[in-house]
């Protein structure tokens, strides 16, 4: 079988990691909530996945946000308050940079939110350096629903085993195995640079 000929990355927990703890810690003081009951406000909930399926705007998410927590910031202090959650993962970002260096396209295709991203173009220039990029706010799904791997298939050009993705949550890459892509469950960048190296046919140092 031929080597693929493109690398889709998820964002959070691949390239970045996250902790939505912090941006508890960040909110909490000006709220009626203690930093484990915003957590849970926030982390994974259903008013985040509304965000991040695009049914609510970047201001009704905060108007949201104040109405259940009474947080009494102002949309700018909120806005990097939510999103001071990420951590880069630097072996990661320099899988990233080896397929650049090798001129194999790269693709972001990620669960996330307006406020998110902002934050990561602002902070990580690493993000600069896909062809291009799917976002389920802007997408209107979010994987593992079919029509968010439709929309990458048809930005990307690619389809089937010409795409290998990258994903730390197996339900998302099994979704994408459904459409025939390659790809792997990311836990450990020495295990996922090993199965790049394999499916790839990469040698020499990485």
């Amino acid at each position: 079988m031929p080597p693929p000929q493109a690398a889709v990355f998820d964002i959070g927990k691949v390239l970045l990691d996250f902790d939505f703890q912090r941006s508890a810690n960040n909110l909490s003081p000006d709220s009626n909530l203690t930093p484990a009951q915003f957590r849970e406000l926030l982390d994974q909930s259903p008013l985040l996945h509304r965000y991040e399926t695009g049914q609510l705007t970047s201001q009704k998410f905060y108007h949201e946000v104040q109405v259940r927590s009474g947080y009494r910031g102002s949309f700018d202090q909120f806005a990097p308050g939510f999103a001071d959650m990420f951590t880069e993962i630097p072996r990661m970002t320099a899988l990233l940079a080896e397929f650049r260096r090798r001129k194999i396209p790269t693709y972001i295709f990620s669960n996330t939110n307006e406020l998110a991203v902002r934050w990561m173009y602002a902070q990580y220039p690493f993000m600069a350096d896909f062809d291009e990029y799917v976002f389920s706010f802007e997408a209107r799904a979010m994987k593992p629903q079919e029509e968010i791997y439709e929309a990458l298939e048809q930005l990307s050009g690619f389809s089937g085993g010409e795409l290998f993705y990258m994903d730390d949550r197996p339900e998302n890459v099994l979704a994408g195995r459904d459409r025939e892509w390659r790809g792997v469950v990311h836990s450990d960048p020495e295990v996922t640079w090993r199965a790049v190296e394999e499916v790839f046919g990469w040698t020499g140092p990485g």
